[in-house]
């Protein structure tokens, strides 16, 4: 039997490339959310953004699910949400006087949990089992979830009545939390510009465009940049970041006061994956610093949790990071 071609590591390259700059085109004023999920979808990880609504987190994850040929679901999580309209259920068919399992949403490669903080503890547990063993239990039997499975959450930060905390367990199990903003001037004005003409046109925003990478080109994608070469200083720069949130003391008593726990391994082996996707996006086939840099914050900042003093007097998980960030030597 023949063996489908596996593209060359550039070719890949400029695939993701044109994809970035399709999605930016599509995605006017988020680049940080585009190069996010990127990063997300190489490293093999889940994403919780954090955001206002209108700022296009739907409209992104769900371009970058049709430009790569996956299938795609939102979720609507609110209070009365069930584990079972997330995993499926046991369905009772007349006709053969059996039951028979009806998947559920999670059966799709690329799944938005929209508001997922509205959803009790039952649901959230239901998804973090999906997320940490790419399977789901329904009675007594065990669903594979599909290779490409990524859970892309949101939070809203302006409304939290009525709403449930994500457990630290869950939390761990986003690869990074991202936070975005509102566009600039210039950004808005072409969002403007752009649902103008779409209006004018009668063309949906979310029309399924020509998919620019197949499920396979992802997954050679995923081993190219896992492949990414760090040298070894590198690697013991990143762990001391880590170690640094767990032993904060060694740096100062303010961080001492600041941080009630730190990350946990969890977080180092994020950190180190994301590194490489961030180099290998880059067009780079070994990592720097700054791809360090780049995505530490949105691996540490939920992992990181703050102690009482910290959070009365307003520090934020960023600025704990920042600090770690001029403490701990480069190597």
């Amino acid at each position: 039997m023949d063996m489908p071609d596996i593209p060359s590591q550039s070719s890949l390259q400029q695939a993701f490339a044109r994809l970035r700059d399709e999605l930016q085109a599509c995605v006017i004023g988020q680049p940080h959310l585009i190069e996010c999920l990127l990063v997300a979808l190489l490293a093999d990880g889940h994403l919780l953004v954090e955001g206002a609504p209108g700022l296009a987190k739907t409209t992104a994850v769900k371009a970058l699910a049709a430009r790569i040929r996956a299938d795609f679901h939102r979720v609507q999580f609110t209070p009365d949400l069930l584990p079972a309209d997330l995993t499926g259920t046991d369905v009772f068919r007349p006709q053969s006087g059996s039951f028979e399992f009806e998947r559920g949403p999670l059966f799709h490669n690329i799944v938005l949990a929209d508001e997922i903080n509205r959803a009790p503890a039952k649901v959230q547990s239901a998804l973090l089992e999906a997320m940490a063993e790419r399977q789901i239990t329904v009675g007594r039997s065990t669903w594979q979830l599909p290779e490409l499975f990524m859970v892309m959450a949101t939070q809203n930060p302006i409304e939290q009545e009525g709403t449930f905390a994500l457990p630290e367990a869950q939390l761990d199990r986003f690869l990074m939390h991202v936070t975005i903003g509102y566009p600039d001037a210039v950004a808005e004005l072409a969002i403007l510009r752009l649902a103008r003409e779409q209006a004018s046109q009668r063309v949906h925003p979310l029309a399924a465009p020509q998919a620019l990478l197949s499920q396979a080109d992802v997954f050679a994608a995923r081993d190219a940049a896992m492949a990414v070469h760090m040298a070894p200083a590198l690697e013991e720069y990143l762990t001391q970041l880590v170690l640094a949130t767990r032993d904060a003391g060694r740096y100062g008593a303010e961080l001492k006061r600041w941080i009630a726990w730190g990350g946990s391994p969890r977080a180092t082996i994020a950190l180190d994956r994301c590194a490489r996707a961030k180099a290998w996006l880059s067009g780079r086939d070994y990592v720097l610093p700054e791809d360090v840099h780049a995505i530490v914050h949105e691996v540490l900042r939920h992992r990181v949790l703050l102690s009482y003093e910290a959070e009365a007097e307003g520090v934020r998980p960023d600025r704990v990071i920042d600090r770690l960030l001029d403490l701990v030597p480069l190597p």
